[in-house]
């Protein structure tokens, strides 16, 4: 019985849904970022494998560089230059596999989670990243790396869209929420600042196949806590039919919000693939740099999403938005113009900044939209969310690895930055949103629902406002 009594009081905590949920997010991130050093440098190596690689690979395609910097050829042939451009397209193809079945599974996954519960969803998706994860550390071919980040796609749908709804039903105060979704997406940076690093420097002295199943390790502890604390089930009382995902697709306020979350996503999503390519092209830094140089990018948004959470309640969203997405544009531009490594460290770290505070500012703003326009189940809307991003990362590799071997890599960056300014006046409109509140009305469900429940929270009601077609 006591142990009933600590797991009731564990199962209902607060704090533990948000550190379930951080640490889910943390680890999808970290599997996300910790091959994104170590592709490149495989493909490229698979491409010249067996008597290639012992014949030609050392003497016609470049340097050798060790773990220390030093080169063990004095010279490098113009072939490997050009041929780690032409790589730009494959490794944008492995990259956006993953974004690509996500943006396909969010729209399945977002209704189910309306209808299920979190939980579920949660715990499914975890397993599969666990799959994932092992498919990567002993995958060798270019099939299986591709069907790795493909079934990763599916597990990121599932922990995205319940992660999100979860905090958002947890936690109905607008303020509240703001703050709880800032720690909770800081999962999600802490995630990337240590899958970078921690994947080049493992990868460049032991090899890929440590880190992934340290990943794979990671996830089974998430897994079981999932299952032994929180106990993943179905909920009957969740039958209640949320709005349908595609009337919150036609609501300009939900559009308008998730394009600027896409558009300020596109410049990362261009830059995973891209840079370490260009800086191999350009610079050509020892291979544990190549991961490391995402690490301003991270702890920007580490700060971004932590600090900014509760700040851009308060000196409203859409502004910090706006400012956000004119500093992420603004940093795009001065990329190209980077001649030394050192040198992307500003620019990356305010990239970062910007794309977490966007985040920050308009993640709970689509949760305080369904409250006051429509049924407050959350799943659908972001699922939507997810769309958005996920349409960055699929478009963004594809496209940035296209245009990078038309173009260059420094007009791709300037287009992206260019885009991020004329996008930013948009957010202006998201200004109309404070107004809803005064139209929020507040209809709770049933009392024989609400019984069901140990503390009464938001999924427990409907919200309906003034602008809703849902009377």
């Amino acid at each position: 019985m006591a142990w009933d009594k600590q797991l009731w009081r564990i199962q209902q905590s607060g704090k533990f849904i948000i550190f379930v949920v951080y640490l889910s997010f943390f680890l999808d991130n970290m599997l996300l970022t910790v091959v994104v050093p170590i592709v490149p440098d495989m493909l490229y190596k698979l491409d010249y494998s067996g008597d290639a690689l012992n014949n030609n690979y050392l003497h016609n395609f470049g340097k050798v560089r060790n773990c220390s910097g030093h080169s063990t050829e004095a010279e490098e042939a113009p072939t490997s230059r050009q041929h780690m451009v032409n790589e730009n397209s494959e490794v944008g193809l492995l990259f956006a596999s993953k974004a690509i079945v996500q943006l396909i599974m969010n729209p399945i996954i977002g209704p189910l989670t309306n209808r299920m519960g979190c939980s579920a969803p949660l715990f499914a998706g975890t397993l599969i990243l666990i799959l994932s994860s092992l498919m990567f550390a002993h995958g060798k071919t270019f099939a299986v790396l591709f069907a790795a980040r493909s079934v990763q796609g599916v597990g990121s749908a599932c922990i995205s869209v319940a992660g999100m709804a979860m905090i958002a039903d947890r936690y109905p105060d607008d303020k509240e929420r703001s703050k709880i979704m800032g720690i909770t997406m800081g999962g999600i940076a802490a995630g990337v600042l240590i899958g970078y690093p921690f994947g080049s420097v493992i990868y460049d002295f032991v090899g890929k196949t440590p880190p992934l199943l340290t990943v794979a390790a990671l996830l089974f502890i998430d897994s079981a806590l999932l299952l032994i604390f929180l106990r993943p089930h179905l909920e009957p009382e969740r039958l209640l039919v949320g709005t349908s995902i595609l009337k919150l697709m036609k609501d300009p306020y939900i559009n308008v919000a998730t394009g600027a979350i896409c558009i300020s996503t596109f410049a990362i999503a261009v830059l995973e693939p891209c840079l370490p390519l260009w800086l191999m092209e350009s610079m050509d830094p020892p291979r544990w740099q190549l991961g490391t140089v995402f690490i301003p990018d991270s702890l920007g948004y580490l700060l971004g999403t932590n600090l900014f959470g509760f700040v851009t309640y308060k000196l409203g969203r859409w502004l910090t938005a706006m400012i956000s997405m004119v500093v992420v544009g603004i940093c795009a531009l001065v990329i190209p113009y980077s001649s030394h490594i050192l040198q992307l460290v500003i620019p990356h770290f305010g990239l970062g900044l910007g794309i977490g505070v966007v985040d920050a500012s308009l993640m709970p703003l689509l949760a305080y939209l369904v409250d006051s326009r429509y049924v407050a189940l959350y799943g659908s809307v972001y699922a939507i969310a997810q769309v958005a991003v996920c349409l960055a990362y699929s478009i963004g590799p594809l496209l940035g690895g296209y245009m990078v071997k038309r173009l260059g890599f420094p007009w791709v960056m300037r287009a992206i930055g260019i885009a991020n300014l004329l996008y930013s006046p948009l957010c202006y409109f998201l200004k109309d949103t404070a107004a809803l509140e005064e139209n929020m009305v507040i209809n709770l469900k049933s009392t024989d629902y609400l019984a069901n429940k140990v503390a009464p929270k938001a999924e427990g009601r409907t919200a309906y406002s003034s602008f809703s077609n849902e009377d």
